[in-house]
């Protein structure tokens, strides 16, 4: 089940027995509840409008359709579980492995036992992995985890800096407003009894897409992978959170009024300077 699903089946069950809704029918409250960015969130409520499970008011705000037929107040077993993506997962913890700074070696049957999952399907998923750069596969001996380096970091930022800023050239003519603001509007600092703010990444993938040269997507396609688990993971302390979400206003911000120089220099400084948690990682 992909999020879109698990979101749009969630408030479905919600909406048939006339429990409360886990949120407003908004994509930003509702993209604060389930932790996600907007888009499923958006998938979600289309395919709720157009089973007719909610609809437009007056003041044009969703709500729930006057249609329909409550069946009954639904159990907590009644909803549907959250998605688990297993190449996520693992990504995610071998990622955290890493910041050891060790080449730390896998057992195939050890960690298939550990996750539940059989040892061809984690063989599939290791070699995605191997893909993305975050595995290296040791003839005869495994599979061993790359381990964090900083300089390995700051080499990746450097060509990262490269080609988002040229991206960011090609890009211009191709900007809208109305993707801006709805990336501006993505990043939101936390609201009065709400500690966790609103962080939206589309901005980089943005211009690199806008950009249409399928080299710079290549590029973070095959090497990003490893870094974007670890900066989304960096993004889970409140303050860099924040840190982030005044940052990508900063570009966003200058892109909406067109000034490109002081959104270079708001990009380069976004890119070198939004990774403090690093340092204390490496000091534990």
């Amino acid at each position: 089940m992909s999020i879109a699903s698990y979101i749009k089946e969630d408030l479905k069950t919600r909406l048939n027995s006339g429990e409360e809704l886990p949120a407003k029918l908004t994509l930003k409250s509702l993209s604060k509840h389930y932790d996600v960015s907007f888009s499923p969130v958006r998938s979600a409520l289309a395919e709720l409008i157009e089973e007719g499970l909610i609809e437009k008011g007056l003041n044009k705000r969703l709500i729930p359709s006057s249609n329909i037929k409550v069946t009954g107040k639904s159990k907590k077993k009644d909803l549907p579980k959250p998605p688990q993506d297993m190449y996520e997962v693992i990504a995610n913890d071998i990622v955290k492995l890493s910041l050891k700074g060790k080449a730390i070696d896998l057992r195939e049957e050890a960690t298939a036992l550990k996750y539940g999952i059989s040892r061809s399907s984690l063989r599939i998923i290791f070699n995605r992995l191997a893909g993305a750069g975050i595995l290296n596969h040791i003839p005869r001996r495994g599979w061993r985890i790359r381990p964090f380096r900083e300089e390995d970091m700051n080499s990746f930022l450097e060509m990262r800096e490269l080609l988002e800023l040229k991206a960011l050239e090609l890009a211009r003519p191709h900007l809208l407003n109305e993707d801006l603001q709805r990336m501006l509007d993505g990043n939101s600092l936390p609201e009065p009894n709400n500690e966790k703010p609103l962080v939206d990444n589309s901005i980089h993938s943005y211009l690199i897409n806008k950009a249409g040269n399928i080299y710079f997507k290549d590029f973070f396609e095959r090497q990003g992978k490893y870094y974007d688990i670890l900066f989304d993971w960096e993004e889970q302390d409140q303050e860099i959170a924040i840190q982030t979400v005044n940052q990508h206003r900063a570009i966003l911000n200058a892109l909406l009024k067109k000034d490109y120089v002081k959104a270079r220099k708001a990009l380069s400084f976004h890119i070198h300077n939004n990774h403090p948690i690093l340092g204390k990682i490496k000091s534990r």
